[in-house]
């Protein structure tokens, strides 16, 4: 399993790096993260919706994880000397949540992973970070087993998956019409315990 050291696990806000800080969403957080959700689609690399969502349609959606107290969304804002914009207020750049892999009770253990980062943040560490932090919250939750469901052609996806330790757990071949091409769907899996938090001596 992979060194998942990282800033201890926090009810409030932590800071990620010197440039971000992480915390739990907010009702007023909602636009952002739904804008950098709807940055992802016309790539249709990251989800399988392929036409922009609005904040009706994601409304009850944003308002489940917001009640539940082991599915969290989780939202990470830049600091404002790190910004990239004049905006003196931290900024929502990234979002990470934690959702029922299946809604029968048994599965309460395992949980899918969704990370999202804002289109001016990619190729920064960030989205390793964002998920690094996430594993370790995942124990408090509740959480044994974090699933990630990716495109196989997402390669970069992938690829920061199984840097974190995630293996192939299944393989789902044709199973999404991309409106242009058939997509498989990949599962990695990691199952967590208490000892991938432990270990706060640095920060990545």
């Amino acid at each position: 399993m992979s060194d998942l050291s990282c800033i201890a696990p926090t009810l409030s806000i932590a800071r990620l790096s010197d440039q971000f800080i992480v915390q739990q969403a907010s009702i007023e957080d909602l636009s952002a993260v739904l804008e950098i959700y709807n940055q992802s689609i016309p790539s249709k690399q990251a989800t399988a919706n392929l036409a922009v969502v609005t904040i009706d349609e994601r409304a009850a959606w944003f308002d489940e994880h917001l009640n539940s107290p082991t599915r969290p969304i989780y939202v990470v804002k830049a600091l404002a000397s790190s910004e990239k914009t004049t905006n003196k207020s931290p900024t929502v750049v990234a979002w990470g949540s934690f959702s029922d892999l299946y809604a029968r009770t048994a599965y309460h253990i395992s949980t899918e992973i969704s990370v999202y980062l804002h289109q001016n943040y990619h190729g920064q560490g960030l989205g390793s970070l964002l998920t690094r932090w996430m594993l370790t919250q995942a124990p408090s939750l509740g959480i044994h087993n974090v699933i990630a469901l990716i495109f196989a052609h997402n390669q970069p996806s992938l690829g920061l998956f199984r840097k974190l330790g995630f293996e192939q757990w299944g393989y789902m071949p044709k199973i999404c019409d991309m409106q242009g091409f058939i997509a498989d769907v990949v599962m990695l899996g990691l199952a967590v315990t208490s000892d991938n938090g432990d270990n706060n001596s640095e920060t990545p």
